[in-house]
């Protein structure tokens, strides 16, 4: 392990993060938030927020996924996921869905400014992304699928999106 050179919690903590929050919108699954956490962790961004009933840490089943991220990632709960962009927006942050909507914008032609902050907002497994929120985020993102299914588990769009964000702004 100390070969791979990992940080303590406490470095992670103190380390200087990405100006980007992952926003989970009403998420059902407790693996897929655990995931969120691992991969906001492996990416160094600011936090995670966690929105109406997305489960919430510390829960066994979302340790499993997480292994020990929800430690090193700083979360807040939020009753509502209109509310967190609310928030967010007050805060500078450009938000976005994740989401294939009218006008939404293919992933790979995203920039954002090295200093941009940026939200993504992830929406609930069948669901997608709450039509009230639609109406409040600054645009839409979509990862380009090329099969016949045209949606991707919260997990792994989490995974693509973040690290397309972070890798970008390196």
């Amino acid at each position: 392990m100390d070969e791979l050179g990992r940080k303590s919690v406490e470095e992670v903590k103190q380390a200087s993060k990405t100006p980007v929050i992952a926003v989970l919108d009403n998420i059902r699954s407790m693996h897929n938030v655990g995931s969120v956490f691992r991969t906001a962790d492996a990416f160094l961004i600011d936090a995670i927020f966690l929105c109406g009933y997305t489960p919430q840490p510390p829960h066994r089943d979302i340790n499993k996924t997480a292994l020990g991220a929800t430690e090193s990632v700083d979360w807040m709960y939020f009753p509502s996921t209109v509310e967190a962009v609310a928030e967010l927006k007050n805060k500078g942050y450009k938000v976005l869905a994740i989401e294939q909507t009218e006008g939404s914008i293919s992933l790979e032609k995203f920039t954002a400014k090295t200093d941009e902050k940026i939200a993504v907002v992830f929406g609930n497994e069948v669901e997608g992304v709450n039509d009230d929120v639609l109406k409040l985020v600054d645009g839409s993102l979509e990862i380009p699928q090329l099969g016949m299914k045209h949606s991707l588990n919260i997990s792994v769009a989490a995974g693509i999106v973040l690290w397309e964000i972070v890798r970008n702004r390196m």
